[in-house]
């Protein structure tokens, strides 16, 4: 395993550090200490390395947009409706980012608005690991507890890519932290030849603040039906009708006996990733409202030009307490994985 650490960028008066990995077969991986931030995740191909999620040339490129281009998320992803919640008997209040009082991906000072401290381990000849942590001050972020959170990011001779989040806090929190990975496999501009197969048979319906009601709706005989494998330029095609024009959504994800809940591949280009995650959510956006101010790596930003697949637990989840559990007690340590396996 080949590995690097050089200062990337400076944002803030801080220097952005890119900690990258090598395997013996060409696969690169690269993150960025500012918001533990996918930078590279590379393929070999005849033509050079491919990367296969979306990036930018600049710190601050990926802060000036709403999107949350393949950056770290937490305390939790998602939306939490209100700014408020219970837990444990008492009523929290927490800072809100969106809306008149949405708190969205762990509000304005969550995971991806801070420069991790990292360090790489490759004492492994056949896997090498990016290890970033950051404390999150309740006085800082406004959630209950000081949260000690680690990001670790794993590459190996397999091609497998690992994230290992973790997460230790001073009192009763919540922690339902993803990646917000934008992928495009292929060598085109957007993602409308590429497949995608989801282990779901249903979505969460929605307000028109995008807060989950707490219904389920059923996928099958709609664009949403994705369990066969649909491609995605006719599954967004079948969206024109709806405000968003394309997908925004979290579906039910039922994982299978080796934790996949989905593939994204390219027929083209025979590439693919398989998504592993041991939760029952996906949030599947598609980019609809990707603006040409972006200044993306491969052009500027433009609808449907990559597609968001985080794995999570379902959000909003302490007002739908049949959607799960994110609460960890003090002093307990809680961990969730997501592993991307690629071929090429």
């Amino acid at each position: 395993m080949k590995t690097a650490t050089t200062k990337w960028d400076t944002y803030q008066n801080q220097a952005v550090t890119e900690y990258t990995i090598e395997n013996k077969n060409g696969v690169k991986l690269g993150i960025l200490s500012w918001g533990a931030t996918l930078h590279t995740l590379s393929v070999p191909t005849d033509k050079g390395d491919k990367n296969l999620v979306l990036s930018y040339h600049k710190m601050e490129d990926y802060l000036s947009n709403p999107f949350y281009v393949c950056m770290g998320i937490g305390r939790i992803g998602g939306r939490l409706g209100g700014g408020t919640f219970e837990m444990g008997g008492k009523t929290y209040t927490v800072d809100t980012n969106e809306g008149k009082d949405t708190t969205l991906h762990g509000g304005p000072h969550g995971f991806n608005t801070v420069n991790w401290d990292g360090e790489i381990d490759d004492s492994d000849d056949n896997e090498a690991k990016i290890i970033l942590s950051h404390t999150f001050k309740s006085s800082d972020d406004s959630f209950p507890g000081d949260l000690t959170a680690k990001m670790i990011y794993s590459l190996d001779n397999n091609d497998r890519v690992n994230l290992k989040f973790e997460a230790n806090s001073t009192a009763l929190t919540l922690f339902n932290p993803t990646l917000h990975v934008y992928f495009n496999l292929s060598d085109d501009q957007l993602i409308s030849g590429q497949t995608l197969q989801i282990n779901a048979k249903e979505h969460l319906e929605v307000t028109s603040e995008k807060i989950p009601t707490g219904n389920f709706i059923q996928n099958a005989g709609t664009p949403f039906d994705f369990s066969k494998g649909q491609n995605l330029g006719e599954a967004i095609r079948g969206m024109q009708d709806t405000t968003e024009k394309g997908f925004d959504d979290l579906f039910h994800v039922e994982p299978a006996a080796d934790n996949k809940i989905a593939e994204l591949s390219d027929p083209q280009s025979n590439r693919s990733v398989t998504i592993k995650s041991s939760r029952n959510g996906l949030v599947v956006f598609t980019a609809n409202s990707f603006t040409s101010d972006m200044k993306l790596a491969t052009g500027a930003g433009q609808p449907y030009m990559g597609v968001a697949l985080e794995a999570q637990t379902l959000s909003d989840t302490p007002h739908h307490p049949n959607f799960g559990d994110v609460s960890i007690p003090a002093g307990k340590t809680q961990t969730y994985e997501i592993a991307y396996e690629v071929k090429y």
